[in-house]
């Protein structure tokens, strides 16, 4: 766990967020063990700026990956920030209700997907 919160914290020094100075960081595993990041990158309009988690996310499955292991999240203000809505919806596209969030504040804690996100629309409400 304190290796991918490392990654995410590394993650944030990158990130873009001149408008609410707010950076934010992620990284998460894939099923064979690859770390992939991300950074928010704030746009002026606001609804085209994309969040830490997305980006790691997007990186992952654009490489091919399509099972997850664990995620975690960090801001640099150490808030115990957790993924949006948004955000942990687009877990639950490929994630279960047992998927761990790991988040950083006064220490780590984690959450499962489930328990931020439980009543997520799934593939199974489409068909």
């Amino acid at each position: 766990m304190n290796e991918l919160l490392e990654a995410a914290r590394t993650a944030l020094e990158s990130a873009y967020a001149p408008y609410s100075e707010y950076r934010v960081g992620a990284a998460i595993e894939t099923a064979d063990g690859t770390v992939y990041t991300g950074c928010n990158v704030e746009n002026a309009n606001y609804s085209n700026s994309l969040h830490a988690e997305e980006v790691a996310m997007g990186a992952a499955v654009s490489e091919g990956h399509r099972s997850f292991e664990r995620l975690a999240v960090t801001s640099a203000d150490r808030d115990g920030v957790t993924p949006c809505g948004m955000c942990r919806q687009t877990l639950a596209e490929f994630c279960d209700d047992d998927f761990p969030v790991v988040t950083d504040g006064e220490g780590a804690a984690e959450y499962t997907l489930g328990e931020l996100l439980p009543t997520s629309i799934t593939r199974e409400h489409l068909e």
